[in-house]
């Protein structure tokens, strides 16, 4: 996959510290474009006038800055409605006064997680949990603030420049015996590095503003994906299956996040691919 835009553009990218915002600061400047890494440390985005004069003099603002602790969440519901909601409101309202275009990401966990069949773009949006619901509401703000805005949903990130899922597996099928992992939720595992890369290449095709489901295709659970993982590390570790009931965590998780890719047709932008395909080429870099 390639990606590539004829005019150079200023990029300002929040989050940048980040697993994924590493990858998109790397995709962007891959592609030609100037680029502006911001860490937590830089900018609040929770204080707007720091975030409208961050953005003042780019043509693109990435958002992805948020409060990711699912947990921690359902008793800290506040300030992660300030990191996910209020927040990029903020972006919105500033990206739309200099002119910018803005990229927020998203989450499954807008919807309910019970369905059978992948989640269209434009199906209803349902949170169950604290985090999603936060989520949610910075859709609804980046949207009515920012028409022209591509609120980008993804889920079961995993990266190279960060803690994910196949690091701590392929770490811990080394120290032990057996696994167990949960057999009752399916997904589809998604590089950070293909998720930037469809940012920018949705920039690119001058992709109109709305919903995009930025995950690669295909589906798996995590005990099929820790499987892979132990087997691209050289391990020889058995994984046995187990049920979310065995782990009382505080949020609910999903038991289905796998999300449609119909809009990309409809621009005429190339999906991520399948999962698997895509971790074959991911595991050296990731697990490195």
């Amino acid at each position: 996959m390639t990606s590539g835009q004829s005019t150079v553009q200023r990029w300002v990218v929040f989050g940048a510290a980040g697993m994924l915002g590493q990858d998109m600061v790397d995709a962007a400047r891959a592609a030609g474009h100037e680029v502006t890494g911001l860490r937590r440390s830089d900018v609040d985005i929770t204080d707007a006038s720091a975030v409208l004069d961050a953005v003042a003099g780019h043509d693109v603002v990435v958002n992805c800055a948020g409060w990711t602790a699912v947990d921690d969440a359902e008793t800290h519901e506040p300030e992660a409605f300030a990191a996910n909601a209020t927040g990029p409101a903020h972006l919105a309202r500033a990206a739309a006064a200099s002119g910018a275009r803005l990229v927020h990401v998203s989450t499954d966990y807008v919807f309910d997680g019970v369905a059978t069949e992948p989640y269209a773009e434009d199906a209803p949006v349902d949170p169950r949990s604290a985090y999603g619901r936060t989520k949610a509401a910075g859709e609804w703000a980046v949207r009515a603030l920012a028409p022209d805005a591509l609120v980008v949903r993804t889920a079961w990130l995993y990266g190279a420049g960060g803690k994910c899922f196949p690091k701590t597996i392929a770490r811990v099928a080394g120290e032990r015996d057996r696994l167990s992992v949960v057999d009752d939720q399916t997904g589809q595992p998604t590089w950070t590095a293909d998720l930037a890369d469809l940012v920018v290449r949705l920039l690119a095709a001058g992709a109109p503003g709305g919903l995009y489901h930025g995950t690669s295709s295909g589906r798996v659970t995590w005990h099929g994906f820790a499987r892979e993982v132990v087997a691209a590390a050289g391990l020889t570790t058995p994984v046995d299956p187990t049920t979310s009931a065995a782990y009382q965590l505080p949020a609910p998780r999903p038991t289905f996040s796998v999300l449609g890719h119909d809009r990309f047709r409809e621009v005429g932008v190339e999906p991520i691919g399948d999962w698997a395909d895509r971790w074959k080429t991911a595991a050296p870099v990731v697990l490195a």
